[in-house]
């Protein structure tokens, strides 16, 4: 199975977590890891090329840090231009691969449930992703959440870390 990592960070090299989450994920065979602010600076995505991308794999992960309970901008600018009509729907180019996120967050865990400060789960903050993956005709897999990236230890984000390529690969 073919893995593609999209990266959503805006400055990701001055990212603690998904800078090494993004190393992580390529030195892991049978996955690409594209940084899309790096590619797309100016928001003017080659929509041609994305599309020949997500077809290439098998599994699609969308890594971002949370942002006002939202992703970075480019993501949805992503959204609105690759996800378009007669193709991710209509023709669903999607259709049996494999959606999923990995995401960030500077609060603790205990933060996202229904009694902490966010008062939702991450689930239900990230349920568009899943909404858009059964829209395109594609699975929805469970996230990989690094929580506490403003909170933890060194060593605590890196035993999370750790655990990316197996979250990848599926193995």
């Amino acid at each position: 199975m073919k893995t593609l990592v999209l990266v959503f960070h805006p400055h990701v090299e001055d990212s603690h977590v998904n800078r090494k989450l993004m190393d992580v994920a390529g030195k892991v065979d049978g996955v690409t890891v594209v940084d899309e602010y790096a590619a797309y600076p100016d928001f003017k995505i080659d929509v041609e090329r994305e599309h020949a991308l997500l077809q290439e794999h098998d599994r699609i992960v969308l890594q971002f840090p949370f942002y006002w309970y939202s992703a970075p901008a480019l993501l949805k600018q992503w959204e609105d231009d690759v996800l378009n009509i007669g193709w991710a729907y209509g023709d669903y180019a999607l259709e049996g691969k494999e959606i999923m996120v990995a995401v960030s967050t500077g609060a603790p865990a205990e933060c996202y449930t229904h009694d902490g400060s966010q008062a939702r789960t991450m689930e239900e903050l990230l349920s568009p992703y899943e909404a858009m993956s059964r829209y395109v005709h594609a699975s929805y897999r469970k996230p990989f959440l690094v929580h506490g990236a403003a909170t933890s230890t060194e060593e605590q984000l890196d035993e999370i870390i750790a655990r990316y390529p197996t979250f990848l690969t599926g193995r």
